[in-house]
């Protein structure tokens, strides 16, 4: 579907056991000669699939903004991460070795990082093409194949991705793409040919991936839901906070894992914070994603707008006041008079066991909570089961430090909020996953270490 106007723009056949079967093949006769190849002659294929991504930026974010229904401003981020996270990984790849270990006697030890073989990657609707650079530039940078199913409400750029792979010199099937929705995924998850799972989504789905994994002993990464906290300390800068709230709460129309909707403030400046972000929360442009000055267009499809809707219409009979936003959105342009826009909401008046509060909302809804005292709203921040992200606005470096050293949490911030760089580990705590996408902690999940002991005299014999 195109979310901003509600039309269908293609279809696309579900993959079957059969297909998928015939991908994961193609896959494992790809990875003979990929994983046989040096690492620095993988790092100029990565680098020429970054340098192709880079060309064709404008492009990819295009059919990207079609593809989900965030704006263009926001998919050319997305791309240049994209772009980025091939070339860190074409970096490292020449990189990647073992230890050699000094024994008694003249003998040694030596180890040796070797790929896994053929991995599949799940990718979620939020970030397509973003994701699909994720899991498969460290993949590949280690010598995998990669079997990689997009979400079936963005199936599009992952395909674009696979098509620059082939052009820039990847074996043929290293890198296949299928399509379909629960039962795709599980033909891959218990195909006896794959070897790692790497799912983003939802806790319910990764648990069901987990459990699939488990019959065939295959590792998994799972990077899931998140319900943040972003904690504004009174001596912040609050223009900082307040853009930092933003950030954390309205980026790709609220549907972001790591997104710090928990928005705890300190008691002595709730209002002033409060009223600032509902100016400008009101300012946000809503509507066609593909014009330049757009900053929030479509959720994803009318089944998770309405979810949305929902979460908002319970929060307001459990007490809580909404300060704005919140409604369905329709644009001027009858174009689009059918597409999946709301109003982003700011949601006042709130406590710790409000639904809006605990659930994952995964849309533009904002909940504001005051605090009074640093331990209190640690204690408060952790009272999730999710772990994935945190964040804190203070001039205090010292109990920011202190404070994201509390946090039970994988990614968190300082003075900023949703900053991915590929150079650092992404990915969570508790019931938000575990394994790391990004940085160099990545390859420990697409790799595995063999020893090899060498004796250098005669074997001694117990016998």
């Amino acid at each position: 579907f195109k979310m901003c106007s509600g039309r269908v723009i293609c279809k696309l056949l579900p993959s079957g056991e059969k297909e998928v079967d015939l991908a994961v093949q193609s896959a494992k006769a790809a990875f003979k000669i990929w994983s046989q190849m040096s690492g620095m002659e993988r790092s100029r294929v990565l680098l020429e699939a970054a340098r192709i991504i880079r060309e064709q930026r404008e492009e990819i974010a295009t059919l990207e903004t079609i593809n989900n229904g965030k704006s263009i401003f926001e998919a050319r981020v997305d791309i240049d991460i994209s772009w980025q996270c091939l070339e860190y990984y074409a970096g490292l790849a020449g990189s990647l070795a073992g230890e050699h270990i000094q024994l008694p006697g003249g003998s040694f030890g030596y180890t040796r990082r070797e790929p896994l073989g053929v991995c599949v990657g799940i990718g979620a609707w939020n970030y397509p093409f973003q994701i699909a650079c994720w899991k498969s530039a460290p993949a590949l940078a280690c010598g995998n194949a990669m079997v990689f199913k997009p979400s079936p409400f963005t199936p599009i750029s992952v395909v674009k991705l696979a098509e620059i792979f082939t052009e820039a010199g990847v074996p043929k099937g290293l890198f296949n793409v299928v399509q379909g929705g629960a039962a795709t995924g599980q033909f891959l998850c218990h195909h006896p040919d794959v070897a790692k799972i790497s799912f983003t989504g939802s806790v319910p789905t990764g648990i069901k991936i987990m459990e699939m994994a488990a019959k065939g002993i295959k590792p998994v990464t799972l990077e899931l839901g998140g319900k943040s906290p972003l904690i504004i300390f009174s001596d912040c800068a609050l223009e900082n906070a307040v853009n930092g709230a933003l950030m954390a709460n309205f980026l790709t129309q609220g549907e972001v894992c790591c997104n710090g909707t928990r928005v705890f403030v300190e008691r002595k400046i709730v209002d002033v914070f409060t009223k600032e972000v509902v100016k400008r929360t009101q300012k946000i442009k809503i509507g066609d994603p593909l014009l330049e000055d757009t900053r929030m267009g479509a959720l994803i499809n009318r089944p998770h707008l309405n979810r949305v809707q929902g979460f908002v219409k319970q929060a307001k009979e459990q007490g809580a006041e909404v300060l704005c936003g919140g409604d369905l959105y329709v644009p001027d342009d009858p174009k689009l008079k059918n597409g999946y826009y709301m109003q982003p909401c700011v949601l006042g008046n709130c406590r710790d066991d409000m639904t809006c509060v605990k659930e994952e909302i995964f849309g533009p809804v904002m909940s504001i909570l005051p605090f009074d005292t640093e331990e209190e709203v640690i204690e408060r921040a952790n009272a999730t089961k999710f772990g994935l992200a945190g964040g804190v606005f203070t001039r205090d470096i010292q109990k920011a430090h202190r404070v994201v050293a509390a946090l039970k949490a994988g990614m968190c911030f300082i003075n900023n909020y949703n900053i991915s760089p590929v150079e650092l580990p992404f990915g969570g705590y508790k019931a938000s996953g575990f394994g790391r996408e990004n940085g160099r902690a990545a390859i420990e999940y697409y790799s595995q270490l063999k020893t090899v002991c060498v004796e250098m005299g005669d074997v001694e014999s117990v016998f």
